[in-house]
């Protein structure tokens, strides 16, 4: 059946496509268990590695890029994959955020000790690393999400980081409110939203809420217009419920997001690269050959969401830049 898969004919149904999907993703990059400190981390290996080039620009831009240039958000997204973070992933942040100038608001609403005393916790990561200013957003309550003195530092932000939990504590909680309208002025404005896990499916406005390989969907923040968002993915072997969602929303591209791994989105042009220690795999619908591409990203990959539309066009690696 693989052979089917590689020549483009259709499958029968879904279970085979996402079965077939997973063992393509197996035949470009074979995933393997490595020990590290005692712990299992998934890596994946490119078994025949192309040299990638960058495709050439069009003397005359689609009617679709001209309208991402001419407008749009400013600012960038740090969407993770979950796990612990490197080191690389949390300073690209604080980076996008202003540095030392940073005014930084953490979000530990996914979380349920973020009800507790202790969770003022969560802000020490991003005080050692010597931001302006760092605060602390949380309520359960939509209504309190709505008060203007609560949503007060976010209108002062430079940067919002938004912690793992459960995405749909989030999106109960801001979802339609002004919170969800204050983050969206933050990249307006140029400033960086990221979030981890939870924090990295709520991105989209098609969420994945929960589900083993069949996804539940609920709705997330519309930060990433086009796309809908997996974590780890690699990691908790994922491929099976991101299929299942393009197969019912064929118009969006699904991005799975390995942990230890994350994807920066500069929002107005919609460029995309990888930074930290595993792979992005965006799984694009093919309308003709009913399954997706895929194409996988490795840390210091570029590209953008028009390209990885184009069949023909690859991802830049850092070294071509």
């Amino acid at each position: 059946m693989s052979q089917r898969l590689l020549r483009g004919q259709p499958l029968d149904s879904a279970p085979q496509v996402a079965r077939m999907a997973f063992h393509a993703m197996l035949v470009l990059g074979v995933v393997v268990v490595v020990a590290m400190g005692g712990n299992l981390a998934l890596r994946a290996i490119d078994l025949n590695p192309q040299p990638q080039v960058k495709a050439k620009d069009p003397a005359t831009p689609s009617g679709e890029v001209i309208a991402r240039r001419a407008g749009g958000a400013s600012g960038a997204l740090v969407i993770c994959g979950g796990g612990m973070l490197p080191d690389a992933v949390r300073d690209r942040f604080f980076e996008l955020a202003g540095g030392p100038k940073a005014r930084i608001v953490v979000i530990p609403t996914a979380s349920l000790n973020a009800d507790r005393p202790s969770a003022v916790r969560v802000l020490e990561i991003w005080k050692r690393r010597g931001a302006a200013s760092v605060r602390m957003l949380h309520t359960r309550s939509p209504e309190r999400a709505n008060d203007a003195d609560f949503v007060q530092p976010l209108r002062e932000a430079t940067g919002v980081w938004i912690g793992g939990g459960d995405q749909v504590l989030l999106s109960k909680a801001y979802v339609g409110t002004e919170v969800e309208r204050q983050l969206k002025a933050v990249l307006d404005r140029g400033g960086v939203v990221g979030g981890t896990s939870a924090g990295a499916a709520i991105m989209t406005r098609v969420m994945i809420a929960n589900g083993r390989t069949k996804a539940h969907l609920s709705q997330g923040f519309d930060f990433l217009p086009g796309a809908v968002v997996d974590q780890h993915f690699l990691r908790r072997n994922r491929m099976e419920r991101l299929l299942g969602v393009l197969s019912s929303h064929p118009e969006l591209i699904g991005l799975g997001i390995d942990e230890q791994t994350a994807l920066v989105v500069e929002v107005r042009e919609h460029h995309l690269s990888v930074i930290g220690n595993s792979y992005v795999v965006a799984c694009v619908p093919d309308k003709e050959n009913r399954h997706p591409r895929f194409q996988f990203l490795k840390p210091g990959d570029q590209t953008d969401l028009v390209l990885l539309k184009a069949p023909t066009v690859t991802a830049v690696a850092a070294q071509d830049l």
